[in-house]
C-alpha cells in the first residue's frame, strides 16, 4: 500500500508527563490539514537534534495503529526543511 504524502508544518514540543521515556514530541502546527493532537512519529532526529519549539516543513502520511488510533508518520529519508528555531534554545536531549 502506497502512502499518500502531505506537506505539513510541524513543531517540537515538551511532553512533561510522557510514560515512554521521551520528554518531547512532534505535532502539526495549529491550522494545518491534520489536528495538532496527532503525534508525528518516525523521524526522531527532528526532536533530538533541534531545540524544543523548532518548526519544520515535512512530508507526512496518516497511518492507523492496530488499535485503530491515527498517527502521522514521516521517514528520516523524506525531505525536511527547518522553518524556524526558538529564540531561547531548550534542548529535549542533552548530547553525551
Amino acid at each position: 500500500m502506497q502512502d499518500t504524502l502531505t506537506s505539513i508544518e510541524i513543531e517540537s514540543f515538551d511532553l512533561p508527563n510522557a510514560t515512554n521515556g521521551q520528554h518531547f514530541g512532534l505535532r502539526p502546527v495549529h491550522g494545518e490539514k491534520f489536528p495538532s493532537h496527532l503525534l508525528l512519529e518516525g523521524n526522531k532526529s527532528l526532536a533530538v537534534d533541534y531545540p524544543v519549539g523548532t518548526r519544520f516543513r515535512v512530508q507526512a502520511a496518516l497511518r492507523k495503529r492496530i488499535d485503530g488510533s491515527n498517527y502521522l508518520f514521516s521517514s528520516w529519508q523524506w525531505d525536511v526543511k527547518v522553518l524556524s528555531r526558538p529564540h531561547q534554545a531548550r534542548w529535549a536531549h542533552t548530547p553525551d
